[in-house]
């Protein structure tokens, strides 16, 4: 038997790179992968309660046993669990044998007592409503808080005696030495009155819901009330029963009346609510209270309606007399933060400010006299996270080393030894214990998913990984990833922006590709981050390899690059944003591997409305666009937010009208896509309703898809994964593989 060496070792080399090729070939990104199998879902450290000792803290663990949850302590400086402070099996109600399921639960000051909330309902944004129990560790009972209907904000007073509570726009609270309830308020109605909790607009725009807060001694309780009664009701139908349910709330659009809102103090010893002093004015904000360290004294920021001045009130709680001790005017606006927090010696207090150009912290003693500026640079402090007084050091965060990037850093409070605790280059937040001995760094970057750590605060020296995903990672390294990559353009007028692209993984040079541009471009926003950038990410590999570039370029307008930058904006929303955004394209288009007639752009909210701007106004450079949520004119968007960058439509009229896509919708040039929830609480339906009868108007033809009572994030079930299937699709046939001209 005559063997050819030669061809059979011929045959096994090409065996040999038959087996490389195929152990290098990876596999393409899906939308079921995103949007319905969870293969990238990354792993975090949830639900972490903070002990009195900074040494320890407790999270809700599933018990192996049985379908609930027990409440277990862990030793931070090993992340081993120490000892189950509460068997979920115990939570019984009396009369019961089933123990509770709870969806959330909070230590009591002394951590003798546990409140758990149960049968969460979510209402808006941040606000829900739930049955709560309070649970004694020592005896193991269980006792419902309240028989009188769900609960909004149960929480603990300060002394550990009494829980405080709202409900149908009522106060109350229970003694928990023999849970009788009392009555705060009676004033609450439906659609009139609330006590205790914030109206729509303070919710969304001011980021609070609850609205009562304990005095340090839990003796008063400082609460807002909202009359509402003149408050213009919008109107949504829900879909799905045989005849649509009306539903109704209170929603002051841009220029309409606003609650008139009041602080007021209740003394829980005499019975007596004391209104505080703000003024005669009622056509304000209060957007923060605030205890001082004196439980006589209550801290209330008050804002005209423009929100270009900004008080700081200090209030009597026995008398409401109050007097302003700072006060802060802006050509433009003043944001409103929660860096204000009042020194344990009652003689100062520390705030956040603009005032140089970038925003930074300043002391002041209790009169509002500037003791000094603590930090200073070209550069924001993005978070100030908190002072310890016994170490004297202060812990911030802040865009130091790129407007792209968030560090953690000590400082002493007269403005020295500032130390850098975050080392790798990213973003990071963090979740620092009471006593400031260490903290959770919760870390990503571009292309790098998030890494939990914990730290000792000092110095910010590492003690353990708590989680690394590393799976997370495994999987990714098994799927084709086109790399985030940043870059930098400018502008005709020189203006510097910062981007990023990603390009399919077999980019050539020397060919041409389509271009998707995402923006948001909003005030005060971010899309370029040295971040992990999440299913949006990975969508974008889904784009890429079919061939397509992704960009994103933060215009002016957008946030941590000081107040000038995000400023220019003021009273002409949406000009500078989109002319940056036409430029960005322009300059795309004159790269040598684009294809200048196939560029495109899409954004949610305000991004959509950019979207609708860019097809209208940037005379042909997007050949697509696919806007969903968008705002198609301020008018129809609430007072809070509009007027703090258009001032309001009897003021400036114009600076509504002159980027509205509405009056724009004859110069629709390229294919759009609009999609919207009929469900949007936030940016209501009525706005596509009028873009969708504006172009219809100027005979243009588009796409449009509504999703039956889908909120503003048009998610829920299977509805991202249908969304994005669509959406791909659109980019598809109008920008990746077009098979006809523009739309004209």
């Amino acid at each position: 038997m005559h063997i050819n060496l030669k061809t059979n070792f011929l045959a096994f080399v090409l065996l040999c790179f038959a087996f490389v090729a195929q152990a290098q070939q990876k596999k393409e990104v899906t939308l079921e992968d995103i949007y319905q199998k969870g293969t990238f879902s990354p792993k975090s450290v949830y639900g972490v309660n903070w002990m009195n000792d900074g040494r320890y803290y407790s999270s809700q663990v599933a018990d192996e046993k049985n379908s609930v949850n027990d409440i277990v302590r862990y030793d931070v400086t090993t992340g081993q669990a120490v000892n189950t402070i509460i068997e979920g099996e115990d939570l019984k109600p009396e009369g019961s044998d089933k123990p509770i399921k709870f969806d959330s639960y909070t230590f009591s000051s002394d951590e003798k007592k546990v409140l758990f909330a149960t049968e969460k309902e979510q209402i808006y944004r941040r606000s829900s409503k739930a049955e709560f129990y309070v649970y004694d560790i020592a005896s193991k009972k269980l006792t419902k808080l309240s028989n009188g209907g769900k609960q909004l904000y149960a929480t603990f007073s300060p002394d550990a005696k009494r829980v405080a509570f709202a409900r149908e726009g009522n106060m109350f609270f229970v003694d928990l030495a023999n849970m009788k309830e009392t009555q705060i308020t009676n004033t609450g109605k439906f659609n009139s009155i609330i006590n205790g909790y914030a109206d729509w607009v303070y919710e969304e725009e001011f980021s609070f819901a609850q609205g009562f807060h304990w005095s340090p001694d839990g003796s008063k309780i400082a609460f807002y009330t909202f009359d509402e009664t003149n408050v213009p009701e919008f109107n949504m139908q829900m879909w799905g029963e045989l005849y649509p349910q009306d539903y109704k709330f209170k929603y002051p659009k841009a220029g309409e009346a606003n609650s008139i809102v009041t602080v007021s103090v209740y003394n829980v010893g005499n019975g007596q609510t004391v209104k505080m002093d703000t003024g005669n004015e009622a056509d304000i904000y209060l957007p923060r209270i605030k205890w001082t360290n004196d439980s006589n004294l209550l801290s209330i920021q008050k804002m005209n309606r423009l929100q270009n001045k900004l008080e700081i009130l200090h209030a009597n709680a026995t008398t409401g007399k109050a007097n302003v001790v700072l006060t802060e005017t802006d050509k433009a606006y003043v944001d409103v933060t929660d860096d204000l927090i009042y020194l344990k010696d009652g003689k100062n207090f520390i705030h956040s400010s603009e005032k140089d150009g970038f925003n930074h912290l300043y002391l002041y003693s209790m009169n509002g006299k500037l003791v000094r500026q603590i930090t200073k640079g070209n550069w924001e402090v993005s978070n100030f996270i908190g002072f310890d007084e016994k170490s004297n050091l202060l812990y911030f965060m802040s865009t130091e080393v790129s407007p792209m990037e968030r560090h953690l850093y000590s400082i002493k409070s007269n403005g020295k030894n500032k130390k850098r605790l975050t080392t790798q280059a990213g973003t990071y937040s963090v979740n620092m214990s009471k006593d400031y001995k260490y903290y959770l760094a919760y870390h990503t970057a571009a292309n790098t998913p998030l890494t939990v750590s914990l730290h000792t605060a000092k110095d910010g020296k590492l003690v353990k990984v708590l989680e690394d995903n590393q799976k997370l990672r495994n999987t990714l390294a098994q799927y084709d990833i086109s790399k985030q990559e940043f870059f930098t353009m400018k502008t005709p007028d020189g203006t510097q922006l910062n981007g990023w692209m990603m390009k399919p993984t077999d980019f050539d040079p020397n060919k041409k590709y389509p271009v998707l541009m995402f923006v948001y471009g909003g005030p005060g926003s971010q899309t370029v981050n040295n971040s992990w950038g999440g299913a949006n990410y990975l969508w974008y590999q889904v784009l890429a390899n079919k061939g397509a570039i992704v960009v994103s370029v933060d215009n002016r307008g957008t946030g941590a690059r000081g107040a000038e930058f995000k400023k220019v904006t003021y009273a002409n929303l949406g000009k500078y944003e989109i002319e940056d955004q036409i430029e960005a394209a322009k300059w795309l288009g004159n790269q040598p591997y684009v294809d200048k007639d196939r560029i495109g752009i899409w954004g949610h909210s305000y991004g959509g409305y950019m979207t609708l701007l860019g097809l209208t106004k940037g005379d042909g450079v997007f050949r697509a666009g696919i806007s969903v949520a968008p705002v198609t004119n301020w008018r129809y968007y609430d007072t809070i937010y509009t007027e703090r960058y258009l001032k309001t439509p009897q003021e400036n009229a114009s600076g509504y009208d002159d980027n509205s896509p509405l009056f724009f919708a004859d110069k629709l040039q390229g294919a759009l896509l609009l999609i919207h929830g009929t469900g949007d609480d936030n940016v209501h339906f009525q706005n596509a309703v009028a873009m969708q009868d504006a172009l219809i108007s100027a005979n243009k033809q588009f796409e449009s898809f509504y999703y039956p009572n889908r909120n503003h994030g048009v998610g829920g079930g299977v509805t991202s994964l249908h969304r994005f299937k669509m959406m791909t699709d659109f980019l598809e046939r109008n920008l990746i593989n077009p098979t006809s001209e523009k739309n004209q």
